[in-house]
């Protein structure tokens, strides 16, 4: 009886941790759903909002973007997500409310800080016609373009599934 109480603790203590890994797999879910073609209805699977709102609502997002460009949502983590073996540190999303000049290219796009290999990310580029950039420079393409934000210096890829993606 006494080995059992410690067991039930260690037991209570990891139940949450297991929890947690089901609901990162199930955000992971939505957001490579919302990247993945359909080319049978010639569209993506599903639209990245729900996505987005299952972040946000699970804390890894703010409830606005970091920074709104032209038609553009730039949103950083608050905290590291896992994305195809990868860590997700920003989600761009391109989408349009209101007409405000041209050249909307709706779609979502993930950034990860990369830790080992990015063949996943590939493959899922290639079959769901999507564009993947192993050695992106979030320097060149964030602060070039004076948003306001960045990241921290390491190595970072950008796996980007956007209309222009599917019909270049």
């Amino acid at each position: 009886m006494k080995r059992l109480v410690p067991l039930a603790w260690l037991a209570c203590a990891l139940l949450p941790l297991a929890a947690f890994a089901a609901d990162d797999a199930a955000l992971e879910k939505g957001l490579t759903d919302a990247m993945r073609y359909d080319r049978a209805k010639g569209e993506r699977a599903a639209p990245s909002g729900p996505a987005l709102q299952a972040y946000i609502q699970a804390g890894y997002l703010e409830l606005k973007p970091s920074v709104r460009a032209d038609y553009t949502d730039y949103r950083l983590l608050k905290k590291p997500a896992p994305f195809m073996g990868q860590t997700l540190v920003m989600v761009e999303e391109e989408y349009m409310t209101q007409y405000i000049g041209c050249c909307v290219d709706e779609g979502v796009s993930a950034v990860v800080r990369v830790a080992g290999s990015t063949a996943a990310m590939e493959t899922f580029a290639k079959a769901n016609a999507c564009s993947f950039e192993p050695k992106y420079d979030p320097a060149e393409a964030l602060t070039a373009n004076r948003l306001g934000i960045g990241l921290p210096p390491g190595k970072y890829a950008k796996l980007s599934c956007h209309e222009r993606d599917a019909n270049p």
